[in-house]
């Protein structure tokens, strides 16, 4: 297929789709319509075009490279038309959302334990929340007594925090020092202006006494089921996986599954 041809068509499916959209999704469509087969080489060329094309032009959008897709975004400066537009809710990120967030997304995968370790509270809430906005997501149960689960980051948190992959966040090592208090601030930069708006204190407090509720893991697991209508249909269609390494001792969130079923049907 033409350059001429196949920029269009890209541009279009970028612009189409809801989600950051993948190079390996692009030319499976492309192939699947015009049985033809597209080099990965042609399809980066003709991206590297429509950026170019958006920086001399200087429109209200730009494409960016995020959650291993490409994805149209309108510019920060223009948040307040946009806003008045779609009015909808403010994307809302408390303290203690934001502190159990950064720490999941440092040290995943993580028990709850260990996070409320680190937090010094019970954090059951929270992370029942961050699971219900398809944040973070249960990848597997840790080989311990009680095989509690395992918490990590989902391509909806790239997405919303403008990053192409996990090694994208600012590492710690960059921060002489660092104390894991932190971690809130570090994430914090990377929230795009245009996705948030300053909470109110009233705000803050009314979301934070629905995260001190009492939560069990049953409910985690009921809300991460109900989450996954969320994920991308093409997680795996370009072969790679943004999850971070499974310890020795953990199971994935797969194979413990299989193991609940297994415990089920040997149950008396």
């Amino acid at each position: 297929m033409r350059p001429d041809a196949l920029k269009p068509i890209i541009d279009a499916l970028i612009f189409a789709s809801d989600m950051p959209l993948s190079i390996a999704r692009m030319r499976q469509i492309i192939q699947e319509v015009g049985q033809e087969d597209i080099a990965v080489s042609a399809v980066n060329a003709v991206i590297e075009q429509l950026n170019a094309d958006n920086r001399d032009s200087q429109r209200g959008f730009y494409l960016q490279e995020v959650a291993g897709g490409y994805q149209y975004r309108t510019r920060p400066n223009y948040a307040p038309w946009i806003k008045k537009l779609k009015k909808s809710k403010a994307f809302r990120l408390t303290q203690s959302t934001l502190e159990t967030l950064a720490i999941i997304a440092y040290k995943q995968p993580i028990i709850r334990t260990d996070i409320e370790k680190l937090r010094g509270v019970d954090s059951g809430g929270v992370i029942k929340n961050l699971i219900e906005r398809s944040l973070i997501k249960i990848v597997g149960r840790k080989n311990i007594p009680g095989r509690p689960f395992m918490f990590g980051t989902t391509r909806r948190f790239l997405e919303v925090f403008g990053l192409d992959r996990l090694e994208d966040l600012p590492s710690l090592k960059e921060f002489d020092g660092l104390d894991e208090s932190k971690l809130p601030t570090i994430l914090r930069q990377k929230i795009p202006p245009e996705l948030f708006d300053l909470a109110s204190q009233a705000a803050d407090d009314e979301e934070e006494a629905r995260e001190a509720e009492p939560v069990t893991d049953e409910q985690l697991s009921e809300a991460d089921r109900a989450a996954e209508r969320f994920e991308y249909e093409d997680d795996d269609s370009d072969g790679t996986d943004d999850a971070a390494e499974m310890p020795s001792d953990c199971e994935s969130s797969d194979s413990s599954a299989a193991a609940t079923e297994s415990d089920t049907r040997e149950a008396p």
